[in-house]
């Protein structure tokens, strides 16, 4: 009798988990790139279950570009995913019924910057004119440098820009075949170490955001779809996602782990510095620490549309709305980055 109560009580607890795991929704999520330590919260957000506790079943996959991002979601591929906003602002100007919404601000820092060599001779942004940058087209470092010339005061036509695959832009740079490579500092600092350079010693950092590019970049942003027809299940994807990156900031260890597990054969080494480099440079910010990690600052928004418009020569000038919605955000306090690097 013992044995058939105990095995009654177990038919029933697997049907119940059963019932449970179908009952949870799938959400198609597509990473910005291969796996990197700055993807590390959506890997403990399914680690830890919080996912599952929300009621959600992520399925991840690795991308193709933080712009590819949107044109994946738009073609309904994928619900939601990390990407690029100024992706979003791009399409919204022609297509703003179909495009993707950012609902989770990540990288509210740009990381749009010229990397040069200190022993090219360049000590300020003057002296890119009558030099040779090295662009991979339609990034949005190589899109935007006429209006970083525009806004302080370079003569754009006295910069040659040298078109080239993204892989070649460090190698040339070492070589000195280009004088400043047009790059996504979270990537390049970390082409340069694979190539067996100091990227922090040896190389100055231009940064857009430093020179009137007040731009955001990454976060997370979901299908219009979701929005419409699920929003508790969006919700929940901010909630989830929100509590990995908060956490992060406290415990790096935990976030690798959750990395490697994802992945065991990305470089540990390299992918805990870019984690922190994420939160230290990207992240962090005296923005977040005033309207909390995720939110954005409309009028700097605004300001970063009007930005991407005239770098693109979009037909249109999308809305603030258009591209980011702060609805699903967790409360203030729940959102307060504290980031301490181990």
């Amino acid at each position: 009798m013992k044995r058939l109560l105990t095995a009654t009580l177990g038919l029933a607890a697997l049907t119940m988990s059963s019932a449970f795991a179908q009952d949870l929704t799938d959400v198609r999520f597509t990473l910005g790139w291969v796996t990197q330590g700055s993807d590390a919260a959506f890997f403990v957000a399914k680690d830890k279950g919080y996912f599952e506790d929300e009621g959600l079943n992520v399925i991840i996959d690795q991308g193709e570009g933080s712009g590819a991002t949107v044109t994946r979601i738009m073609g309904g591929a994928y619900d939601a995913g990390f990407g690029d906003i100024n992706a979003i602002i791009q399409n919204a100007a022609d297509r703003p019924d179909q495009v993707p919404v950012m609902v989770y601000m990540m990288w509210n820092q740009p990381p749009f910057a010229v990397v040069t060599k200190k022993s090219s001779g360049i000590s300020a942004i003057e002296d890119f004119e009558g030099r040779v940058l090295g662009g991979a087209q339609g990034t949005p470092t190589t899109r935007l440098l006429p209006v970083f010339a525009r806004t302080n005061g370079l003569d754009i036509d006295a910069i040659e820009i040298s078109n080239m695959a993204p892989n070649l832009q460090e190698p040339m740079l070492i070589r000195d075949e280009i004088d400043g490579a047009l790059v996504f500092n979270i990537t390049s600092y970390f082409n340069l170490l694979n190539n067996r350079q100091d990227p922090e010693n040896d190389f100055d950092w231009w940064l857009f955001g430093d020179y009137g590019m007040d731009l955001y970049s990454n976060g997370m942003m979901v299908s219009q779809d979701m929005i419409e027809n699920n929003p508790e299940a969006v919700a929940g994807l901010v909630r989830a996602v929100n509590k990995a990156s908060i956490e992060i900031g406290l415990d790096q260890d935990m976030a690798m782990e959750a990395v490697m597990n994802f992945d065991n054969l990305v470089n540990e080494e390299i992918e805990r510095m870019r984690l922190n480099f994420a939160y230290e440079r990207l992240m962090a910010s005296e923005e977040a620490a005033e309207i909390g990690l995720g939110d954005v600052d409309d009028e700097r928004l605004a300001r970063a549309i009007d930005i991407v418009v005239e770098g693109y020569d979009l037909s249109s000038t999308p809305e603030t709305s258009d591209v980011f919605s702060r609805e699903f955000l967790p409360a203030r306090e729940e959102r307060e980055l504290v980031y301490q690097a181990q």
